[in-house]
């Protein structure tokens, strides 16, 4: 069943600003239906696509800049237009853009400056309500919880392109049965990615917390996955990443469809990410703080903005001193003995 993603690519949706009216247009080629509003009063689509027995649930854009998984998502309807032997064997239910309030402003936040990721247990926020209606609604037999994650994460000397994570559902992190078949399929779908991005895939730490949603599903009884759009080397609009999340789906797919699962020790085998990268590390620089001169590192990120409509990398201190330990996306070295005066932005440590 296995297609390239080249073949599935919706080429009308592309970079890392997404927002509604970007897949408004692409709605009518499914069963869609508006459930509800956001805080500013956009609509709050829900996806169905097929009839099968497996129930499968997928959010995406919880956070209104991190758009890398809505992308793959329709790749991954597109894919699945293109096999209908998924039709009678899957029921697959999507929220394709949980915050497009966010989205239209490119925050992590919605419109009342609230995580919608922290909102899992007072649901106070419109959104959040209808994440957890659907999902209540549908009883799945599976939930995917799709993010982006920041580029400081890694794998040793290689970035952390996808990440994932069996969430906790109690505070001792015990792998009970739900949490058991999430970890298991991750497990496979692990397996089979690593002939695209060998030694590039990561696993979040599994503290609990009841205030996150993809805990809260998996303290339901649904297996819950938790898959993370990292960064792969110089695709910072994270085209190539996408790729790999679509084929991450399309394995999750086959492995509930064919029965398909790997083993709890292949899971807890992947690395756990790292937060030890800076996308520029200048090594060896010499440069003046306030009229100390100093020797060391410098390391600096990419702020993520929107200006005149189109997304932009601003770069902005992050730290200085012996980076040693601490691998950059670039790395350059500086040039001893010649002063730089370099202007610190204390503030921009937040960007971290």
């Amino acid at each position: 069943m296995s297609k390239s993603h080249t073949e599935c690519k919706v080429k009308t949706l592309s970079g890392r600003y997404i927002t509604l009216n970007d897949i408004e247009h692409l709605l009518s080629q499914y069963y869609t239906t508006e459930i509800s509003k956001s805080v500013l009063g956009l609509p709050l689509y829900r996806i169905e696509w097929g009839s099968g027995p497996k129930k499968i649930f997928m959010w995406s854009h919880m956070h209104g800049n991190e758009s890398t998984t809505t992308k793959a998502v329709f790749d991954l309807l597109a894919y699945l237009n293109a096999n209908p032997s998924y039709q009678t064997q899957i029921s697959l239910r999507i929220l394709p853009m949980v915050n497009p309030d966010g989205a239209a402003a490119y925050t992590r936040n919605n419109a009342n400056d609230v995580d919608l990721n922290r909102d899992a247990k007072q649901l106070s926020q419109p959104e959040s309500q209808f994440l957890r209606n659907e999902f209540e609604d549908f009883q799945p037999h599976y939930a995917f919880n799709l993010h982006d994650q920041r580029t400081m994460y890694g794998i040793a000397d290689k970035p952390a392109t996808v990440s994932f994570l069996a969430p906790s559902a109690d505070e001792n992190r015990l792998f009970g049965s739900s949490r058991t078949q999430a970890a298991s399929l991750i497990a496979q779908i692990a397996k089979k990615l690593h002939a695209h991005i060998p030694n590039q895939i990561g696993r979040y730490d599994d503290a609990f917390n009841p205030n996150c949603t993809g805990d809260s599903f998996q303290a339901a009884g649904v297996p819950t996955l938790l898959l993370e759009a990292g960064h792969f080397p110089d695709d910072y609009v994270r085209e190539e990443t996408r790729a790999f999340v679509f084929y991450a789906l399309q394995y999750a797919l086959d492995a509930i469809v064919q029965k398909k699962f790997s083993d709890m020790e292949t899971y807890l085998q992947i690395p756990e990410n790292e937060k030890h990268f800076f996308d520029v590390l200048i090594k060896d620089l010499t440069y003046d703080v306030k009229g100390r001169v100093k020797q060391g590192d410098i390391g600096i990120n990419f702020m993520e903005v929107i200006q005149d409509g189109k997304f932009t990398l601003n770069p902005v201190y992050a730290a200085e001193g012996d980076l040693s330990k601490h691998k950059g996306h670039k790395e350059m070295k500086g040039v001893k003995n010649r002063i730089i005066t370099y202007k610190f932005n204390e503030s921009a440590q937040d960007c971290l």
